[in-house]
């Protein structure tokens, strides 16, 4: 979203010059969403030859409010926008200090259509807005006003994102990237048509083969910045590229377990994803005769709750060496050291003694339970519930008896009706559980709760 921005001033220099006109064209590119103009009583004379030059008087602005009565209305206009302007620093630089004056900091990225103008339509004698829109037939409804400069900013603007065929102004926007080069094998309106909201997108070759998938909070800038890297594995990449889909998802989390249950049944080869076998081990936990819990592993065949599934024993193994370490478990009752009366971890200080009758079950019993909830889903029955990807619909994420079953979408009526997490299993698109989607799940929880 931009915010296209004109102001007059008195003209005395960035640090003593006082807005004395305003004008907001809130924007997204293609359709003006909302407008703001006001004149702004600067608190001090207009000299006369501002106003020959704007036909802004003293008296004009005598009963016009101050910046200070308007600061809220443009603070929320330009929040979480990209601040665009003629001479961009000009008009930034005298709002940036207008509210320092005020005690508050303004901090917007900025785009200059002087800058585009001279990068997208090369070769004019001069890039004032006047010649400019001369040039462009783009008629200026009160030259030197704000919002007559402003609404021809706008169109002006509008007209250079229609020929930004190299993607000037992205590179604008990332001014450590070179400018980007479409991918020869891919139409511009592919990626003109892509969403900007979260979901994963796929990377097509000529022959429909899908060689990348991508996850994104934002899918088009997201895909965009794949052009200007200049990675050599990702210019491969997009020279390649022929096509482009997408699948919207809603929320951060559907994406990322989305994207890995796709990477994982497609194997794309432009994907960094190490080529393994199924999972073959599970970790679990039983109570012995004494009380204490054990975490031990076993051939995932034979272990119909996994807390966590591994490609192989030495995985699974590396992990609960982890675990001991953090949670000061004890090796033994890890079935890490088998064998022997106490752990050589005692000796370091490492286990607390409940391999000798030096600890309490229940004190040790609370760190195994902590550990736990560390690296599983930990919960039976379990819905995710997170935005859609409409007003009108909720996401979810689906647990079932400690199982990822998949994701899926209600409309937000029904979901009122639906009570129980069996009751999702009907809406849900299934998916393979694995360590990486538990991985996802067990730190979106451990988010939650922190």
């Amino acid at each position: 979203m931009y915010t296209v921005v004109d102001i007059e001033t008195t003209g005395n220099g960035y640090k003593g010059s006082k807005i004395t006109e305003i004008s907001i064209f809130v924007f997204d590119g293609k359709t003006v969403l909302n407008e703001f103009t006001s004149l702004v009583n600067p608190e001090q004379s207009i000299p006369p030859f501002i106003t020959n030059l704007t036909g802004i008087t003293n008296a004009m602005v005598k009963n016009a409010p101050k910046f200070y009565e308007i600061a809220k209305k443009v603070q929320e206009l330009t929040k979480n926008t990209i601040f665009v302007a003629h001479n961009v620093n000009f008009d930034y630089n005298i709002i940036h200090e207008e509210f320092k004056n005020l005690g508050f900091d303004f901090k917007r990225e900025k785009l200059c259509t002087v800058r585009l103008s001279r990068k997208i339509i090369p070769g004019l004698p001069s890039y004032s807005l006047g010649t400019i829109c001369t040039s462009e037939n783009i008629p200026i409804n009160g030259r030197h006003r704000a919002k007559g400069d402003a609404e021809a900013t706008t169109e002006l603007f509008r007209r250079l994102i229609l020929r930004d065929n190299n993607f000037t102004i992205n590179s604008f926007l990332n001014p450590k990237s070179k400018p980007a080069t479409l991918p020869p094998l891919l139409d511009k309106t592919v990626v003109d048509n892509l969403p900007e909201t979260f979901g994963i997108y796929y990377f097509k070759n000529l022959a429909k083969e899908i060689i990348y998938i991508g996850k994104a909070n934002n899918i088009k800038q997201r895909v965009i910045s794949h052009f200007y890297d200049k990675k050599k594995t990702v210019q491969t990449m997009c020279l390649e590229t022929a096509d482009i889909s997408y699948t919207k998802t809603g929320s951060e989390l559907l994406t990322l377990l989305l994207a890995s249950s796709e990477i994982t049944a497609v194997s794309p080869k432009f994907n960094e994803t190490k080529k393994r076998a199924g999972e073959t081990i599970g970790l679990f936990s039983y109570e012995d005769q004494k009380g204490i819990i054990h975490l031990a592993y076993n051939r995932l065949k034979q272990v119909p709750n996994a807390i966590m599934k591994y490609y192989s024993v030495a995985e699974c193994k590396t992990h609960l060496e982890t675990l001991c370490k953090e949670f000061e478990l004890c090796p033994k009752y890890c079935h890490l050291q088998t064998n022997i009366s106490s752990c050589s971890q005692y000796q370091l200080k490492e286990c607390k003694g409940i391999c000798c009758d030096k600890e309490a079950v229940e004190d040790y019993n609370i760190r195994v339970r902590k550990a736990i909830k560390s690296v599983g889903i930990g919960t039976e029955g379990l819905v995710l519930k997170e935005k859609g990807r409409t007003k009108d619909e909720v996401g979810f994420a689906l647990i079932l008896d400690g199982i990822y079953q998949g994701i899926g979408y209600v409309d937000t009526h029904q979901s009122q009706q639906l009570e129980n997490p069996e009751d999702y299993q009907f809406f849900v698109e299934p998916k393979k559980d694995n360590r990486d989607i538990q991985k996802i799940i067990a730190a979106h929880l451990k988010e939650k709760e922190a």
